[in-house]
């Protein structure tokens, strides 16, 4: 899987126009091969932080999104930055979930007998 990362430093006067074009390209991305995931976050403290955060199944799949029309409109937003657009990419060759939050619980200094929580759906 490939993630990227992207931070903007949006101007506070084009805030609106830049989340607007950002919210409209998030339905055609998620159309593109290989996409897994695309979402656009907020900073709680300073609305004018933003970042977008991209799933990939492949490389070769966020490649093809690197040369697509849409990520040019993405590159053609840097005249609503104050900075330029901070670009990330990680490669993830292994991915763990809850599971790994338990061993490590279960197995953390004076807690050698702690139980996890054990959730029911039962009511």
């Amino acid at each position: 899987m490939i993630v990227v990362r992207i931070t903007m430093n949006v101007l506070p006067e084009k805030q609106k126009e830049l989340v607007q074009t950002l919210l409209s390209m998030i339905e055609l991305t998620e159309m593109e091969a290989g996409c897994l995931s695309f979402a656009l976050f907020c900073n709680m403290e300073d609305k004018n932080l933003l970042n977008l955060l991209e799933e990939w199944q492949s490389r070769k799949d966020l490649d093809q999104h690197l040369q697509s029309d849409i990520f040019g409109v993405l590159l053609g937003t840097k005249s609503l930055l104050i900075e330029p657009h901070g670009i990330q990419i990680y490669t993830i060759n292994r991915s763990e979930g809850m599971e790994a939050v338990h061993t490590a619980r279960e197995g953390r200094p004076g807690h050698a007998n702690a139980q996890v929580p054990k959730f029911s759906t039962e009511n």
